[in-house]
């Protein structure tokens, strides 16, 4: 009872001597976490040898059953972010991220038990729907008290949370294979114990963002902070409601943005090895190109913070404008980069271009408090997320089929991915249009109390 007491969100509510830099790391401690997801892959291989152990049996699991697993999860991941989203603002972080963690580690126990079961429901299950809900929930939980936090700079706020996120396959990749050599056996792959394990110590580490989070007292404001007299372009005092703010053309033309910048990225992000390979034969190995995979994990990585932190000095609007502009134009001369045989200028264009992929991410909470205030950025953001689980499908749907389509009409390996590149740079240039168009929200839409309406009132 006194720790359901302990999570609710009147006792989070930070004293006078909290220091508000201990929130960026209780961030950090749930976005590392569930960032595991983006390195679920190392287990495919194992799981689909779990009967035949040295070889898959005819009774193992496919890669491609294996395949929806992470599907699933990203897909629950949008879907939950977009319905708890509300009642994150209500109950207050520390409540959402206890649920986060509740569903992350227990998502983990029960795909175990479908592991040794050999019944693949059960994972589906486990870490599809149970994990991804955790997923959802804490990708989107930090950032509303994130940004009360940090008035004065929520890109780079929210950047060090999101940026978490990208670098969690750092840890996650080499903490699954360890588990699994340790715990395997001549008569089991170690899936089975790795995955209780994980729950566990996921579970420990996202309790450490549980204990630190604190919400700030009502009208705080950093010391020394003075909110500006004239707002910035595009930066409102105003707040919207959830329930208001999905019906603005602004949330459609920043869910676009977000879907467009996403969908150049996560397409070649999940045929990057292979490509670099086909794109200049003989020459990358594929160990090479594994190198290659790292190193774009890695300008995602630091992109997040970097480009997040920039705006909060060139603004949002004209951040996107950079991501767009420059992304069209590295994708429009990757065919001939390839041509030329350029390796490093290909390895550095797409560098770039995945640093702005990560960058998109942490950018859009910032983007979305200027526009709708920070009343329910959190459960906007869970909203507007729909559109990276439309663009995990579109990105990969354009890069695999195109490519496929190109092979089976005679195209060269080597040139194969040329229509995709001006494809994607066409999307880039689309997105350029919809970040255009985004201006000021209508006052009709604003959010107004009692006292609100009655001042308004009586200025009239």
């Amino acid at each position: 009872m006194s720790l359901l007491a302990f999570l609710d969100r009147d006792r989070s509510i930070a004293g006078p001597a909290f220091n508000r830099w201990l929130v960026p790391p209780a961030a950090l401690a749930i976005h590392l976490c569930i960032g595991q997801a983006y390195a679920f892959s190392v287990f495919n291989i194992p799981m689909s040898k779990l009967l035949g152990i040295n070889a898959a049996s005819p009774d193992d699991w496919s890669l491609k059953a294996l395949g929806w697993i992470f599907s699933i999860a990203l897909g629950m991941l949008g879907i939950s972010a977009a319905l708890f989203g509300k009642w994150l603002e209500r109950v207050g972080p520390r409540k959402a991220m206890f649920a986060a963690m509740l569903c992350f580690s227990g998502g983990f126990w029960v795909a175990a038990l479908g592991v040794a079961l050999h019944q693949i429901a059960l994972v589906y299950l486990g870490y599809g729907v149970f994990g991804g809900i955790g997923l959802g929930l804490g990708y989107i939980s930090p950032v509303s008290t994130l940004i009360k936090w940090f008035p004065d700079r929520p890109g780079m706020a929210t950047g060090m949370a999101i940026m978490g996120f990208g670098g969690g396959a750092m840890i996650g990749s080499p903490l699954s294979v360890l588990l699994m050599d340790h715990f395997k056996s001549p008569v089991s792959m170690g899936v089975t114990q790795a995955f209780i394990a994980m729950g566990l110590i996921y579970g420990l580490f996202m309790m450490v963002g549980i204990l630190l989070v604190r919400l700030p007292p009502p009208h705080w404001v950093p010391e020394g902070y003075i909110p500006p007299s004239q707002p910035k372009k595009l930066v409102t005092s105003a707040n919207v409601d959830v329930e208001q703010a999905w019906r603005t053309p602004q949330f459609w033309l920043l869910w676009m943005v977000l879907c467009l910048n996403v969908t150049a990225g996560i397409g070649v992000l999940g045929q990057a090895s292979p490509m670099i390979q086909e794109m200049f034969p003989g020459r990358i190995s594929p160990s090479a190109a594994a190198g290659f995979v790292g190193l774009l994990s890695l300008f995602n990585l630091i992109g997040r913070f970097v480009w997040s932190s920039l705006s909060d000095s060139i603004g949002r609007k004209r951040t996107y404008m950079i991501y767009f502009t420059l992304g069209a134009v590295l994708y429009a001369l990757v065919p001939t980069v390839g041509k030329n045989g350029n390796v490093i200028l290909f390895v550095a264009g797409f560098g770039i271009i995945l640093s702005m992929y990560g960058g998109g991410f942490s950018t859009i909470p910032a983007y979305l408090r200027d526009i709708f205030g920070s009343m329910h950025v959190s459960a906007i953001h869970g909203r507007l997320l729909t559109a990276w689980s439309a663009a995990a499908v579109l990105g990969p749907v354009l890069v695999n089929y195109i490519r496929d389509y190109q092979l089976s009409h005679g195209v060269p390996k080597t040139e194969a991915y040329s229509i995709t590149m001006y494809i994607m740079a066409g999307l880039l240039l689309a997105g350029f249009a919809c970040n255009y168009r985004v201006a000021e929200v209508d006052r009709k839409y604003h959010f107004q109390d009692e006292s609100t309406a009655s001042a308004a009132a009586s200025q009239v």
